[in-house]
């Protein structure tokens, strides 16, 4: 097969969550071990940071990578869904995943295909695998895909695990509560593995102190011994944030910067710390230049983008992939502080999520721009415009994403901002991104 007809073969010969949501879902290990171990493991060959929690967990697995790069060590990522292209989901020191690696890969493995039947994501996940061994990896950052305990990439046994937030998201698969939430993401805590939690939440701290419990894993939450301080506020065309850390109380990182200026990675930012400090506990040689390096130069190094991407000035535009109920609050929020005449939001979401949240959350005074990704479980345009009407949101419905978006950039004047987001499939259709 050609690359393009084996791109064919993946997204429409298996389910896809990505694009049909729930019916692309297979939860277990049992497919995933099967294609593993016709593989001969290849996961076992691999030095693993574990990277899971609800928002957060594609940030820090990029800073994670980047910091590691910037150390000199050969670095693999996987993170999912992709934005542009199938190959981003799988890097090696910030390089795609080499098209005629995954062509033949595929031709050699169909047979087992067809035998285990797995989903996309568990094929996808021993991809990754397969290729970061070949690739003779130092280590490799591996982002959960949904979950943890069920989740495929499961099957490792990692050097450290981090769990960065919980939050209300897929319900319908992981519970309808904080805790039950945690409790799955809580599964990647295995025995005596060292667990790392980015930020305490009451709700569910406990979750984590009894699971790590159970399997003798060490525990720490990282924002009790670092604490994330904004030096000022950043121009709302800035590409980076100015911070200073500071670890039990004590200077640590002074006059830091990070290229990635949404607020809520100042959430994430204690937790990659504390992986970065684990990782030298165990050996690992990472200088404090290497830790600003990957943080400054985090876009570089790993290609991560759709998170508070600046995308042109006067009219300020800015696209970010937030799509649930926390972490619409904090892009509101930015947004709120961000001097503007006037507002233009450009706005599509997945016909499984909690709707009528986000709408409540977002700011009446905007004038909307109602779009649908091309995707199966994209909220049609026409409907998600009805119900924001119905919630006192102004605007119309424009069908395509790119639409859209345009018609946002013709109204808007050079002193007003123009945000795009609401989905990571919308932020994927934005043709400049």
């Amino acid at each position: 097969m050609t690359y393009q007809q084996t791109l064919d073969f993946l997204y429409q010969q298996l389910p896809m969550f990505q694009r049909v949501g729930e019916a692309g879902y297979k939860p277990g290990l049992e497919r995933t071990e099967a294609l593993a171990a016709a593989m001969g493991n290849p996961e076992r060959r691999l030095r693993c940071v574990h990277v899971a929690g609800t928002n957060g967990k594609g940030s820090s697995s990029n800073l994670l990578a980047a910091i590691l790069q910037a150390a000199g060590y050969k670095v693999g990522l996987y993170t999912s869904p992709h934005l542009k292209e199938f190959t981003e989901r799988i890097k090696v020191n910030g390089q795609d995943l080499d098209p005629g690696y995954l062509v033949q890969w595929v031709a050699r493995w169909r047979g087992l295909f067809d035998e285990v039947q797995p989903s996309f994501f568990e094929m996808c996940v021993a991809l990754c695998f397969a290729y970061f061994a070949e690739q003779q990896v130092n280590v490799a950052v591996v982002e959960v895909g949904l979950g943890g305990r069920l989740d495929s990439t499961n099957i490792i046994r990692p050097l450290v695990s981090l769990i960065t937030n919980i939050s209300l998201d897929h319900q319908n698969l992981l519970g309808e509560t904080l805790p039950l939430i945690a409790a799955e993401k809580a599964g990647i805590i295995k025995p005596g593995v060292p667990a790392i939690i980015s930020q305490t939440q009451p709700e569910v701290a406990d979750v984590f102190r009894q699971k790590a419990a159970a399997e003798a894993a060490p525990l720490q939450f990282a924002d009790e011994q670092f604490r994330v301080e904004l030096v000022q506020e950043p121009a709302p065309d800035e590409p980076t944030q100015r911070l200073q850390v500071l670890r039990n109380e004590a200077p640590y990182l002074p006059d830091l910067e990070l290229a990635l200026v949404g607020d809520y990675q100042r959430l994430n930012l204690p937790g990659v710390l504390a992986v970065v400090e684990e990782l030298r506990d165990q050996g690992f040689a990472i200088p404090e230049a290497a830790v600003r390096e990957g943080l400054r130069e985090v876009r570089r190094l790993t290609g991560f983008r759709g998170r508070w991407t600046i995308l042109g000035r006067r009219p300020l535009v800015v696209c970010d992939t937030g799509h649930n109920e926390a972490g619409i609050r904090f892009i509101t929020g930015q947004l709120a502080r961000l001097p503007r005449r006037q507002l233009h939001f450009v706005l599509g979401v997945v016909n499984d999520k909690d709707v009528s949240k986000m709408l409540a959350l977002l700011p009446r005074e905007a004038t909307y721009y109602f779009c649908q990704a091309s995707i199966p479980r994209a909220l049609p345009a026409d409907e998600l415009a009805e119900r924001a009407a119905a919630l006192g949101l102004q605007g119309r419905a424009y069908g395509p994403v790119p639409a859209a978006v345009a018609a946002a950039r013709a109204a808007a004047a050079a002193d007003d901002v123009v945000f795009i987001g609401g989905s990571t499939f919308v932020v994927a259709e934005i043709e400049e991104l």
